[in-house]
């Protein structure tokens, strides 16, 4: 059941990027960023993906969830047993029903996944100019451009260009379909304390943030490169020893 809520969810996402790259042409092409987790032999940065974390936690929860994440998996992020449960009682979940037939509310348990902090869809968009903020479990899966995609909205806000009329209630984007986007800007310089020290620039939280993303839509993608090395290497030796048996077998027809 679980893999196919996330293949819904994964498939409406798809379908929403498509979209969203017909309309995004006159956007121009993403900034160029490197993620050390892309490619062949690409694993995460532990540390971003520690400190996207942080991002997420005092700015994007405030608006977005990550429904298909459990907080038990922050364990793959260097999370000791008591960090994972102090992460998660600091959310609250809707729970229940009690004996008295009612829902509550109660400090977040490893078990549970990283909720919405709203109650509903109508009480989202209510709260965001009547947008529905997306849950980011698969947005980096779900946008065309992937990181790329969402590493580039994420620092591209400017003043809209004279002429460029913007809607009641939205912002300039330079890399948004349409250029305008219902979202404010959500990071500015030095708003996080990041505990390791590091300069919380604009860009250094979108990267960050955009790792941690990407590792919430794929946890599994570095056991899954190193399943597929050890394949290639096995089909390798096969294919080595499958030719020196035919070369042997066959030297002995004249």
């Amino acid at each position: 059941m679980r893999r196919l809520m996330i293949a819904a969810a994964a498939l409406a996402l798809g379908l929403i990027g498509a979209a969203e790259a017909r309309a995004a042409e006159s956007a121009g092409p993403l900034p160029s960023v490197d993620f050390p987790h892309i490619g062949v032999f690409g694993q995460y940065d532990k540390a971003a993906l520690k400190r996207g974390l942080q991002v997420y936690r005092e700015v994007c929860s405030s608006c977005h969830g990550l429904h298909y994440v459990a907080f038990r998996t922050l364990s793959a992020l260097g999370m000791s047993e008591a960090e994972i449960k102090e992460v998660a009682a600091s959310f609250k979940v809707t729970d229940g029903p009690d004996a008295e037939g009612e829902m509550f509310e109660r400090d977040g348990r490893p078990s549970d996944r990283i909720p919405s902090p709203f109650k509903n869809d109508n009480a989202a968009r209510a709260a965001n100019n009547g947008a529905m903020p997306p849950d980011l479990s698969l947005v980096t899966k779900g946008r065309n451009g992937h990181e790329g995609y969402i590493y580039a909205i994420l620092t591209g806000y400017q003043d809209p260009p004279e002429g460029f009329t913007l809607g009641d209630g939205m912002s300039y984007n330079a890399y948004f379909p349409g250029h305008q986007i219902a979202m404010p800007q959500p990071l500015s310089d030095g708003q996080v304390t990041y505990a390791d020290g590091t300069e919380a620039t604009v860009a250094t939280m979108s990267h960050d943030v955009t790792t941690f993303l990407a590792w919430a839509a794929e946890p599994e993608l570095e056991e899954r490169k190193a399943t597929g090395l050890k394949v290639l290497i096995f089909i390798g030796v096969l294919t080595a020893i499958l030719y020196a048996i035919n070369v042997r077998v066959w030297s002995r027809v004249t």
